[in-house]
């Protein structure tokens, strides 16, 4: 090739942008203020949406939650079903009974306790809306590893409040003698006994277990969400994006997303059950083995009609609460 087809180094100078042209610091500074304003309030936003959408799947998923737990627990034979779970729990419990029993060892005051199917939604309540904030903050992030990621420290949030709620929902199941009282008085009341059986690693059992289920669970779970949410985004006909997702099409991306979830982790979820709700020092090697002879590949399944039933609407109600908290937000503070 010859020198003159090539560009001369003077060509190159004058095509490079003078110092005049270059921002100065001061609007360096500025522009960096200001983006970093604006990522820090998206976050603060996706965080409390996420909290909002926590509350609501606990709220419409917590039911069917009972029935899997209780299904996982049991032994062989001690249910027919999830309707046999339904119609002996409402038989027994009632949907939502609210009674008085003392409690002054503990609170020196008569406090009302919630059971039926929702006994021990107190625990996931307080326990959801961390978890929940922080894994929506990174999905608004945008990064894979925030949110697969982001489940090593909310386990050390969610294991205890699972094993609190785990052993309210199971202990409805025994029949009390006349006058007896349950074993446990509320959650707090699980921890001190817990904690004075075993110390802190028996209030923190089966946090291995939550963590292999949460960790990939959550990488399923955006990820299709976000799939099944680009599918159904209106496009214009060079195929581009162009308008907002309806919230009949957030509900379903969600529903999606949530049979998503627990298929791949439905048997480490089992797992975690049979951990956390077992008397003694069990082992997961031990659980493990248990539970496969009790019953095979099968015996690994138990309740997953509920988890699957529970998956559409609490799933869908997760993301329409985070979306509809999003916009109570722009209209407060402005999109």
């Amino acid at each position: 090739m010859s020198s003159s087809s090539s560009p001369s180094s003077d060509s190159i100078i004058s095509s490079l942008p003078s110092k005049d042209d270059l921002p100065s610091k001061e609007q360096v500074a500025s522009e960096v203020i200001q983006t970093t304003k604006s990522s820090f309030a998206s976050g603060i936003r996706s965080f409390a949406a996420g909290g909002v959408g926590g509350v609501c799947a606990v709220l419409v998923g917590h039911p069917f939650d009972l029935v899997k737990v209780r299904l996982q627990t049991a032994e062989k034979g001690v249910y027919s079903g999830a309707v046999d779970v339904v119609r002996r729990t409402v038989a027994r419990e009632g949907l939502r009974r609210v009674r008085t029993i003392d409690y002054s060892y503990l609170l020196d005051e008569n406090t009302e306790k919630t059971d039926g199917l929702y006994a021990g939604v107190s625990a996931p309540l307080v326990g959801v809306t961390p978890m929940f904030a922080v894994s929506f903050w990174g999905f608004d992030v945008g990064k894979s590893l925030v949110r697969t990621f982001s489940a090593i420290p909310m386990t050390l949030i969610t294991a205890p409040f699972e094993r609190v709620k785990v052993l309210l929902q199971i202990q409805g199941q025994k029949q009390l003698a006349p006058g007896e009282k349950p074993k446990y008085a509320n959650g707090v009341d699980v921890v001190r006994q817990l904690y004075k059986e075993g110390g802190i690693k028996s209030v923190f059992r089966g946090s291995a277990m939550t963590l292999a289920r949460d960790g990939p669970g959550s990488a399923a779970y955006f990820a299709t969400y976000e799939y099944i949410k680009r599918k159904m985004t209106p496009k214009d006909s060079e195929g581009n994006l162009s308008g907002e997702l309806s919230l009949t099409a957030v509900m379903t991306a969600g529903g999606a997303a949530g049979v998503a979830m627990w298929i791949p982790v439905f048997p480490i979820d089992t797992v975690k059950s049979r951990l956390q709700s077992a008397e003694g020092r069990p082992t997961i090697g031990g659980t493990i083995s248990g539970l496969w002879r009790s019953g095979g590949f099968r015996a690994f399944f138990p309740g997953i009609g509920p988890a699957m039933a529970r998956a559409v609407p609490a799933n869908a109600a997760t993301f329409l609460g985070v979306e509809l908290a999003h916009k109570a937000m722009d209209r407060m503070f402005g999109g």
